[in-house]
């Protein structure tokens, strides 16, 4: 479903990406592991075409993502919904409008009652009640309704494709056991190819089918959980184990 091939970033004298290659299957979810800063937003970014690479190439359903017009660009990004890591609500809109907004823009042909159906039956995929959080505003919110809220307006266009920027960052462990089990849920339900970062290991193995581990700019490891635990590379081991039996380097 998704392909980067050799891809390289750099924001000026600094290289992000350092050759990454990955193939993300369909219909599964895959978790890209990775300390802070290390590149992981980075890559997600190019999936939408936010951030173009510096060289190499990525691909989406079969769509080379760099270097398209605005036209294909559009066209992928209709299949892509993206979870930013604060939920990234409008802070002047209620939940209503804050989940209706890419109905409004994207599906202008639909009257308002409609509009209020499909807000209602995306509130509800994500376990909130309409009828309580749609006359709420985002700063009435506890964090982990806000990024349920996110999700929901995620999901309003109905993307093959959900990208999960550090979906359980900032949430109390039970909040984010709540977050883990829906994104499995949905990918479940809806069949969609799901693609989150973290570096939260525990949730994370949870959530995810397969695994990328991104050390260096590149991917160093990746397979399902089982290979990820069995793994002979120290930096893996390192990273999932919260403990070093050398001097390993993340910076």
């Amino acid at each position: 479903m998704i392909v980067f091939r050799d891809v390289h970033k750099r924001f000026g004298d600094r290289e992000i990406l350092r050759g990454v290659n990955l193939e993300i299957p369909a219909h599964e979810t895959t978790a890209i592991f990775g300390v802070s800063g290390g590149g992981k937003s980075t890559i997600i970014k190019h999936i939408v075409g936010l951030l173009q690479p510096t060289s190499g190439d990525i691909f989406v359903d079969g769509i080379k993502v760099n270097g398209a017009d605005e036209k294909t660009l559009l066209q992928i990004r209709k299949k892509v919904g993206f979870l930013f890591q604060n939920g990234a609500l409008f802070d002047s809109m209620n939940i209503e409008d804050n989940v209706a907004f890419p109905i409004r823009e994207h599906q202008k042909d639909l009257g308002r009652k409609e509009v209020e159906k499909l807000v209602d039956e995306k509130l509800s995929m994500v376990g909130l009640k309409p009828a309580v959080v749609k006359t709420l505003f985002p700063e009435e919110l506890s964090g982990g309704m806000r990024k349920r809220v996110g999700l929901a307006r995620t999901l309003a266009l109905e993307p093959s494709i959900i990208l999960y920027d550090e979906p359980t960052s900032g949430l109390d462990p039970v909040t984010s056991d709540l977050i883990t089990q829906m994104i499995r849920t949905l990918q479940h339900d809806l069949n969609v190819t799901s693609v989150l970062i973290s570096h939260d290991v525990s949730e994370t193995f949870k959530a995810g089918d397969k695994f990328a581990m991104l050390f260096d700019g590149k991917i160093i490891a990746f397979g399902d959980e089982d290979a990820f635990r069995h793994s002979s590379n120290p930096v893996v081991q390192q990273f999932i184990n919260s403990s070093s039996k050398g001097p390993i380097q993340f910076d």
